[in-house]
Parts: structure tokens; C-alpha cells; sequence
């Protein structure tokens, strides 16, 4: 393993937080706040840790393999939300250490649960860094290092791979960095549009930027107790549209700029995600209407804007949804598993990946019907390779695993069934609010710390796709011998025994 090439990039990442943290610094300087100390102390401590990574061990190998990406990635993500917590406990302003590191982790997963009980009471530096960290984790950490960074070789695929979700991930140009500059480039376009929408509706720049970082990074922090539900409608309907372009594949958003139109509205991941996001409306708003009395153009706002946000795990909310018509809420809890497309901001199994577990499915049981039968899987008009199906099986199986593994973890406190259940899909899939006790008029402040750190996991292990962290905390990874299987151990032995008998003979 390569341990130098792990920490080195580790220090690299350390000393982009600490620049990306001046942004914050900037707007409590602006405000007057006393968070300006918290933010100096927190970029000296990054800058410094990443400043010594990166002189101990910027000699030596700088070739990154598969087992190498994944780590830096996993530990990456875990130092960035260690660092990301202490302006918060420096300033005081969320005391224990376990609450801030939840809200961060919280923030560059871009889950969106939190354990404030008063958002508007938190200082405008601290409320621009917290809404900040998902704009920074909507992309990816590593993948903003490596469009800004030089980088001697394109070795960092891995890493690439290890970051960004979804099934496959492959280059939009043959260099790695260009990728990545090509995609942070459209992540700032279309941001920067939005921010444009948002003051044309009259919302404060403060409050426009800190809800484009919402959308963007599909996390779902802002500035006000009740989330979106006190704007205006027009403003509703911009974050809605936005939120759903956020959930598209960026891919095909190169597409659309390369002039390739056609080509990008023939995927069939962007169809299938569009034709859930409208037959969950048009199911939820004749429900809201029926069951609750609401106008039409209420309904479809409110329905328009709440499966927009649950699909692509953003989490922001116009509604408590915790009052909704039961078929309503068990829709939103179906769209709460399935996310965004890959190569999105969004969270979730990925539309891709319900749609490659579903052909799956087809295709055995017309196996089972016609034994004889060969069936190919295409997927975007392309062969579907059986180690890709059975990479998505095995993450599925995964998921569902660690799923429950939360679940039964989080029944050792005192919270009710519902509450647990879905706090464990809510955080796992990035999504933020639940329902009961963890529904969008509440928060996750009633938790013990162990419940706050294992749903702090599930953030990580949603955000990251499982096999980073997983891989990073097992303790096979580090060791440096081969180690083997029982039964490679027994087939050895019994080889030697062999080898043995017959020199004796």
C-alpha cells in the first residue's frame, strides 16, 4: 500500500478546507461577529496539519490504486468533518463536539438533518459555513482538489471512482483534471443561475446564496425555522425546478453544451427519473386534495416542491409532510430510497440502479419461465456487463444490510419505531427529514450521542457508497502481509504434507 500517497493527498485536502474557510471568515468579518476568532483558529489548525502532510511525504510514489482511492476518500471525508466541526465549538455557538460534528457531517454529506432547535439564532458566519459544507460536499471534496491541484498523473480515477456516486463513473474528456474542472464548471453555472432566479423573486443575497448552496450540493440547511415554506411561491417553484436539475446526471448537461441535445434527452436514467417525479405528483395531489381539502394550485406546489426534495434527497420543505394522508407519506417514503440519477448532487440507491436491479429481475423470472432463454440487459443503448449487474446486486444487499444494522442500533434509545425507521432511511439515503419526531417541523437534537454518531455513519457510508468506508475501517486493508482464506490455508497445508510424503517415499 501506498501510505505515502495516502497522507499526502489527505494534507492536500486539509489545506483546501482551510481556504475554502475563508469564505465564512469573509462574511463574519462583513457581519461584525464574534466568529471571526473560531474561523482564524480552525484554518491555522487545517492549514497547518495539511502543510505538514504534505512536506513529510511529498516524496516518493505517487501512483494511487484502487485500495489506495478508496482510502484517501473514506479518511478524507472523516478529517474534513472533524476540522468542519470546530468553529462551531470554538464559538460556542453548538457546545458539544458530538452535535457539531454531526451538523457538519451532516453539511458535506449533504443530508441536511440537524440538531439546532433555533437556526435563526446561529450567527451569519456560522449560518454560511453549515449551508457552505454542502455546497462544497455536493461535488466532491477531492474532486474540487483535483480540478484546482496539478496533478502528475491520472492515476486519481480511483479516487474519482471512490467519490463520486453511482454505479459507473467514467471521463467526459481523456484527462482526469479537465473532467473534474469541466464539472465544477457546470456545478458553478448553475448555481450562479439560480442565485440570479432567487433575487429576481425578492430573496435577500444572504438568504440566495445560502439556499443555492441547498439546492446545489441537494442538502437542505437554510436560514429559517420553517425551511422554504415562508417565501413566496415564485420562489417555491425556482428552488423546486433547481433541485430537480441538480438531481439530473451532469454528463448530460456536457451534453447540452457540447450541442448535443438530442443525445442527452435519449437517456432513459433522465426519463425514468422524470416519469417518477410526475406520476408521484399526480398520485400525491389528487390524494391532498381529496383527503385534505386543498386547492389544486396548492397541492401541486406543495406536492410539485416535496417530491422534487425527497427524490433528490435535498430535504427542504414547504409542508410538514408529517400531517399528510398516509398513501402521500408512503409515497415520499418509497422516492426517500430511490435519490437522483448518478453523476448527480443527489443521494439515495440512484435511478440507475433501481433500473439495472429491476431488469435484473425481469430477466430471471423470464428464466425461470424459459430455461432456454438468453436475454441481454442494455442499459442507455448499451450492453450491460454481468460484473456490473452483479456489482449493483452486491451494493444492494449491502445497503439493505447496513439499513437494518442502523435500525437495530438506534432502537437502544427511547424514540418510537417510525421515528427510528426512518431517521435511519432519512440519513443513509442523504435525504434529512423523516418523519414523526424526526419530520421537517423537528430535528435530530433529541438523540442520544451514540444514536447522533451512528446516524453520523450512515451519513458518510450514503454519501460515499458504502465501500470507502467500509474498506477503510477494515483492518485487512492496512496490513502489509497477503492474508489468506481457511480454506487457502488447508489447501496449502495440504500441499506441503503432499510434497513432504513424497520426498520421504
Amino acid at each position: 500500500m501506498n501510505r505515502k500517497m495516502i497522507f499526502f493527498m489527505i494534507g492536500q485536502v486539509m489545506e483546501v478546507v482551510a481556504a475554502l474557510m475563508i469564505l465564512p471568515l469573509v462574511v463574519s468579518i462583513i457581519y461584525h461577529e464574534r466568529c471571526i476568532t473560531a474561523f482564524l483558529i480552525t484554518i491555522l489548525i487545517s492549514l497547518a496539519g495539511g502543510l505538514i502532510l504534505t512536506l513529510i511525504f511529498r516524496k516518493g510514489n505517487r501512483v494511487i490504486y484502487a485500495k489506495e482511492g478508496f482510502i484517501i476518500v473514506a479518511l478524507s471525508w472523516i478529517i474534513v468533518s472533524a476540522i468542519g466541526a470546530l468553529p462551531f465549538v470554538i464559538s460556542k455557538e453548538i457546545p458539544n463536539y458530538i452535535d457539531a460534528f454531526f451538523e457538519v457531517v451532516s453539511g458535506f454529506t449533504t443530508t441536511g438533518a440537524s440538531i439546532l432547535r433555533d437556526v435563526e439564532a446561529m450567527s451569519k458566519g456560522m449560518l454560511f459555513w453549515r449551508s457552505f459544507t454542502h455546497w462544497i460536499g455536493g461535488m466532491g471534496v477531492i474532486v474540487f482538489m483535483m480540478a484546482i491541484v496539478p496533478s502528475q498523473n491520472d492515476r486519481n480515477m480511483h479516487v474519482m471512482r471512490a467519490e463520486v456516486p453511482g454505479p459507473t463513473v467514467g471521463k467526459l474528456v481523456p484527462r482526469l483534471r479537465d473532467t473534474a474542472r469541466i464539472l465544477y464548471l457546470l456545478y458553478i453555472a448553475i448555481s450562479v443561475i439560480e442565485v440570479i432566479f432567487l433575487l429576481a423573486g425578492g430573496m435577500p443575497l444572504f438568504d440566495s446564496l445560502c439556499h443555492m448552496f441547498g439546492t446545489a450540493g441537494t442538502g437542505g440547511f437554510g436560514v429559517k425555522g420553517d425551511s422554504i415554506t415562508s417565501y413566496n411561491p415564485y420562489l417555491q417553484w425556482v428552488i423546486t425546478i433547481f433541485m430537480l436539475m441538480f438531481g439530473v446526471n451532469f454528463n448530460l448537461y456536457y451534453l447540452v453544451v457540447r450541442k448535443q441535445l438530442k443525445l442527452a434527452l435519449k437517456s432513459s436514467e433522465l426519463r425514468c427519473y422524470l416519469l417518477i417525479w410526475v406520476s408521484a405528483n399526480v398520485l400525491i395531489v389528487m390524494n391532498l386534495m381529496n383527503r385534505m381539502g386543498l386547492t389544486f394550485n396548492l397541492a401541486l406546489r406543495q406536492s410539485a416542491f416535496q417530491t422534487a426534495s425527497i427524490l433528490t434527497t435535498t430535504g427542504y420543505a414547504t409542508a410538514d409532510f408529517n400531517t399528510w394522508p398516509q398513501l402521500s407519506k408512503s409515497i415520499l417514503l418509497v422516492l426517500m430510497f430511490i435519490g437522483g440519477c448518478a453523476g448527480s448532487t443527489g443521494g439515495g440507491l440512484k435511478v440507475s440502479r433501481v433500473m439495472m436491479l429491476f431488469s435484473d429481475i425481469k430477466r430471471e423470472l423470464r428464466h425461470l419461465l424459459h430455461p432456454r432463454s438468453v436475454e441481454i440487459i442494455k442499459f442507455e443503448g448499451k450492453r450491460l456487463d454481468n460484473t456490473v449487474l452483479h456489482s449493483v446486486n452486491s451494493y444492494f444487499s449491502l445497503y439493505m444490510a447496513l439499513l437494518i444494522l442502523m435500525i437495530l442500533l438506534l432502537a437502544f434509545d427511547k424514540s418510537d419505531f417510525e421515528t427510528d425507521v426512518t431517521a435511519a432511511i432519512a440519513c443513509f439515503n442523504n435525504i434529512g427529514p423523516g418523519f414523526a419526531a424526526v419530520g421537517p417541523s423537528a430535528n435530530y437534537a433529541d438523540y442520544s450521542w451514540f444514536s447522533k454518531l451512528v446516524l453520523a455513519a450512515g451519513m458518510l457510508l450514503g454519501r460515499l457508497e458504502i465501500y470507502p468506508i467500509v474498506i477503510a475501517l477494515t483492518p485487512a486493508t492496512w496490513t502489509t502481509r497477503n492474508l489468506l482464506t481457511l480454506r487457502e490455508r488447508i489447501r496449502i497445508a495440504y500441499q506441503r504434507s503432499y510434497h513432504r510424503r513424497h520426498h520421504e517415499e
